[in-house]
């Protein structure tokens, strides 16, 4: 009986183990897509076409089409997409004092699961 106890016991670590793996990497997941909203939302307010945010995204589907080995493919694609939002044109000539307020905004945006 003890010797089923302790084996209890080590899947109950294993699968605590597991379950904070897990934890860690939505976490991560959930802070890229709060970076990535938060491009789009800048990009909104400077009215960028429609037909622009299309060829970020294909351009970014283009890139993740083979998963790369190690990464989550979400993970991936949105951090693909990050970069891709990142160096556009448009935010890049933003003045500074327009990324800042914009920034400062789009940090109350919140995302409830």
């Amino acid at each position: 009986e003890l010797q089923q106890k302790v084996e209890e016991n080590e899947l109950l670590k294993m699968e605590l183990q597991m379950l904070e793996t897990e934890r860690v990497r939505l976490s991560l997941v959930e802070e890229k897509l709060v970076d990535v909203l938060q491009l789009l939302q800048q990009l909104q307010d400077l009215n960028v076409s429609k037909r622009a945010l299309g060829k970020i995204l294909l351009s970014t589907l283009e890139s993740c089409r083979a998963p790369q080995p190690g990464k989550t493919h979400l993970f991936e694609v949105l951090d693909t997409l990050y970069h891709e939002l990142t160096t556009c044109e448009l935010l890049q000539s933003q003045p500074l004092e327009k990324k800042q307020s914009r920034r400062s905004l789009s940090n109350s945006l919140v995302i409830s699961c």
